[in-house]
């Protein structure tokens, strides 16, 4: 009799060896896919940063002007 897997599959006697090759190819698949969903993330980051960014100065920009014309005293000369 032989013995089976966890998994119900192939005997244990037939099952191949993990190597540290097979072990380091896994992780590369994995890590690979990892970079490339990280690079795509990071472009979209660094796109919505630059108009967060926007946005931020424009409104300090509005804010300010708008604080400055309530602070302004506007004198007006007539001549008669």
């Amino acid at each position: 009799m032989t013995a089976m897997n966890s998994k119900g599959g192939q005997p244990v006697a037939a099952q191949k060896k993990i190597t540290k090759a097979d072990i380091e190819n896994k992780f590369r698949e994995l890590t690979g896919d990892v970079e490339d969903r990280a690079e795509a993330a990071k472009g979209t980051a660094v796109t919505v940063g630059a108009v967060i960014a926007v946005a931020f100065v424009l409104g300090v920009f509005l804010f300010g002007r708008s604080r400055g014309r309530k602070k302004t005293t506007m004198i007006e000369v007539r001549r008669f």
